[in-house]
């Protein structure tokens, strides 16, 4: 991997990460395009992911500062309860990561077909999250961080937006739009994580599989990934609060439909 296709590849998992139109979509057409297996690179996977984890704390460090001094309080409060909504939100993805995540991918593979299929399937559910209008809630309760944890869990599918799915299943639930944009970066922090350690844990030669890319181009693509992280992060939650992701679900459709209709007639 030159330090080139590292760049383009950190930028567009910074930036998708937070977009809702799926960064693990957007990474395989890029790395397909380039001609990049990923799992010959998986220090690099794994740098550019650590990087937008780090960019939510950067954003987010006031929210994140907050449920951790409420918490060091030892009691129920407001800080406890946030941080109840976000561990009752991993257990979906944390089951299906740990248990179902191989099992899906010998399924349904990785390549351009089921991203396609994905991104249509993000399309519609960020399409139908901008016309319904549920009753507003005053805030996220232990049964909707539930539902949520679980379409976060069906994001493992690629082309599935992580963001996307989360976000536009808490407004079906009612969620006032200035609550979810947060809520949706800050659980995904330890899946983000989780999947990364799980990945290098996999791998029975990781100081090998650490060594196939050269110090250049991974600390291009964890730089690329931070900044666009931050970026991405700051103006998808300025988004969320307009309720303009009906435009990203026509971005999903377009290039749903290209990569659909290129696997059955290129």
């Amino acid at each position: 991997m030159s330090w080139i296709e590292a760049l383009i590849l950190g930028l567009v998992q910074g930036f998708t990460e937070y977009l809702p139109v799926s960064s693990s979509g957007h990474v395989t057409i890029g790395a397909t395009f380039f001609g990049i297996n990923g799992e010959d690179n998986l220090a690099f996977t794994v740098a550019v992911h650590v990087a937008t984890v780090l960019s939510t704390f950067v954003v987010l460090w006031s929210e994140i500062s907050w449920i951790l001094k409420g918490l060091f309080k030892f009691k129920m409060n407001d800080e406890t309860r946030y941080a109840l909504n976000i561990l009752v939100s991993m257990i979906p993805v944390g089951i299906v990561g740990v248990f179902f995540k191989d099992y899906v991918e010998q399924a349904f593979g990785s390549g351009l077909l089921i991203v396609g299929l994905m991104l249509l399937v993000t399309a519609a559910l960020l399409t139908f999250s901008y016309y319904a209008k549920p009753r507003q809630k005053e805030s996220i309760s232990l049964g909707d961080a539930f539902v949520i944890g679980l379409a976060q869990a069906c994001a493992v599918m690629p082309g599935l937006s992580r963001s996307g799915s989360t976000i536009a299943t808490g407004l079906l639930l009612g969620n006032k739009k200035e609550l979810l944009a947060k809520f949706s970066f800050l659980m995904v922090i330890p899946p983000i994580l989780g999947e990364a350690l799980l990945s290098v844990l996999k791998t029975a030669k990781g100081e090998a599989v650490f060594g196939e890319i050269d110090i250049l181009p991974l600390s291009v693509g964890f730089l690329a990934a931070f900044v666009s992280g931050c970026v991405a992060c700051k103006w998808m939650i300025n988004i969320v609060k307009k309720g303009k992701l009906v435009y990203f679900g026509i971005y999903c459709a377009i290039v749903g439909t290209a990569l659909v209709l290129w696997n059955l007639f290129a």
